[in-house]
């Protein structure tokens, strides 16, 4: 078996909460945030305020708006996530599936469950930048509904349209606090659909949205973890996880959050911090660790991929859902 499983070296706790900033929209934080990291219960919880999710038997369907310049080796990684939710014959536990079994605990007021299908249902490409290089959040929702209004992309209730920015690309208080964040808005004649950014960190904030494979963004420097799939690649999925989670817990900000309504803490957002076993602030757990690579990981997926998913907050257990890997202990030389 080509993994170890280790216990990271420390990683030293930050010394500044960075707040959410008061928005009608859902924000995907990072999760390095110096917040209490524990798999205990949690003193509140996250409520149900009578609002849709999105729920089956529809499929979640996913609609990737590559905005700026990708290189395969990008965006590989990333479609590889969204095609490790269907069932892979003889992948190794846990899985990216299995990850997403919590967020099907979450269920509306016909006591519906969260859809168990996300699939990768289209994608488009803008290499030409066409909204430039600095970039205000109302434009991402006025850019997707011009791409359903010109039937380049379908109109989908059950979408959710995600904008990928690259590196080179300055998105509206992006690395401010947030790394991502979700939204809806009105698409003719059927009512809202729901849409969502997440930008790479690589060059802006890996501290911030790409941890812990980067050095903390604030506080005293640790060290950083090696990444499976590079840095600003898998900073971006940890928080497409995020964002894709509280996007079908709460599509329209009326689902399951706790907090402010307009600054919502979500499914993943409760539980910051938490990736593995024993985490705390500044550490993140006990990971399984690729013994050749070296890189750290929680979940097997699609195509021999390893990804790092954050912890899930469990509405049944009310507690914090991490997935417990098997310690192998190797001598390293």
């Amino acid at each position: 078996m080509a993994m170890i499983l280790l216990k990271p070296l420390l990683l030293l706790p930050l010394t500044m909460v960075i707040a959410l900033a008061l928005a009608p929209l859902s924000q995907g934080l990072n999760q390095s945030l110096s917040q209490p990291s524990s798999s205990a219960p949690i003193s509140t919880k996250l409520n149900y305020h009578g609002g849709p999710l999105l729920v089956g038997p529809f499929s979640i369907n996913i609609y990737l708006i590559w905005y700026g310049t990708f290189y395969q080796k990008d965006r590989a990684p990333i479609t590889d996530f969204f095609a490790s939710f269907s069932p892979v014959n003889g992948l190794e536990e846990p899985t990216v599936a299995k990850w997403w079994s919590t967020i099907r605990l979450y269920k509306d007021k016909a006591e519906n469950p969260v859809s168990d299908s996300v699939k990768l249902a289209k994608q488009l490409g803008d290499i030409k930048y066409s909204m430039g290089k600095n970039i205000k959040r109302a434009q991402i929702a006025n850019y997707v509904k011009n791409k359903i209004d010109n039937k380049l992309l379908p109109l989908d209730p059950n979408g959710i349209y995600m904008v990928l920015t690259s590196k080179d690309v300055i998105v509206e208080r992006f690395c401010m606090g947030s790394c991502g964040f979700h939204g809806s808005t009105v698409a003719f004649p059927k009512g809202n659909v729901v849409y969502a950014h997440i930008g790479d960190p690589f060059n802006q904030c890996p501290g911030l949205c790409a941890w812990p494979y980067a050095i903390p963004a604030n506080g005293p420097p640790g060290p950083a973890l090696v990444a499976p799939n590079g840095v600003g690649t898998d900073g971006m999925i940890m928080n497409i996880a995020t964002i894709l989670a509280g996007a079908a817990t709460n599509p329209f900000n009326t689902g399951y959050f706790q907090g402010d309504a307009l600054a919502p803490l979500e499914a993943v957002t409760t539980c910051p911090g938490i990736f593995g076993a024993g985490a705390y602030p500044g550490y993140p757990g006990n990971l399984m660790v690729d013994k050749i690579s070296r890189a750290s990981y929680i979940a097997y997926g699609a195509n021999g991929r390893k990804f790092l998913l954050p912890a899930v907050w469990d509405p049944v257990g009310l507690s914090c859902k991490i997935r417990r890997v098997r310690q192998v202990c190797i001598k390293l030389v």
